[in-house]
């Protein structure tokens, strides 16, 4: 067999794994819907090491930068048999929540990876029974932001008795609606009540609930 015959066969082998994929990488704020324009985004190509004993390798395989738009359209020859993950940089702010740290893609798959997230802002409480009736008094408080999949400072709250307690100390919360519902028990008398606050990035918000 001759050497441009092996050349062309494992040419025609390399074209054949790889196809041309335009990858379209966003990022924005969840809450306001602003566009983080400048962003770095990094692709790493994740590929098995073939002593068969090491593993798998991870090489980074291209990089961009978001346009004003906060969205980068990457177009590459993805190889086929390959996975390849998606990374999004350092944020110029402190960020409470994002829905993603990182994408795992692959050939055939979506191309259209969105990276949302929240800054920071910072929450505190106090809780006052004004009207004590006795040490039965109870509450019960619910604390929820409606961000998709958030874990973080969702801990219920629950009081017996003549409470007056406050938060020794603001609490970092991601920015946007926060919802609070609570339930008060007295003299055998159950009422529910409600409320939302806005947290605006890097706010301090402080919430006195008297019951």
């Amino acid at each position: 067999m001759s050497r441009w015959f092996t050349y062309l066969l494992i040419s025609l082998f390399l074209f054949s794994c790889t196809k041309k994929e335009t990858l379209r990488v966003s990022v924005k704020n969840i809450v306001t819907g602003e566009p983080v324009a400048n962003m770095n985004i990094n692709v790493y190509e994740v590929f098995n090491v073939s002593d068969g004993v090491s593993g798998t390798k991870t090489e980074l395989f291209q990089s961009g930068e978001t346009n004003s738009e906060g969205v980068l359209f990457l177009t590459e020859k993805f190889n086929k048999n390959r996975r390849y993950t998606v990374k999004v940089g350092k944020f110029s702010e402190e960020v409470c929540y994002i829905n993603k740290s990182s994408y795992t893609w692959s050939v055939g798959e979506a191309t259209d990876l969105a990276f949302e997230y929240a800054p920071c802002g910072y929450l505190r409480f106090r809780y006052v029974n004004t009207s004590c009736f006795d040490e039965n008094d109870h509450i019960e408080v619910y604390r929820y932001t409606n961000l998709p999949d958030y874990v973080g400072f969702m801990i219920n709250a629950e009081y017996e008795g003549c409470t007056d307690y406050e938060m020794s100390n603001f609490v970092e919360v991601p920015m946007g609606w926060w919802f609070f519902e609570w339930s008060v028990t007295k003299n055998g008398l159950t009422e529910n009540f409600s409320d939302s606050v806005f947290i605006e990035a890097g706010d301090y918000e402080y919430y006195e609930l008297q019951y």
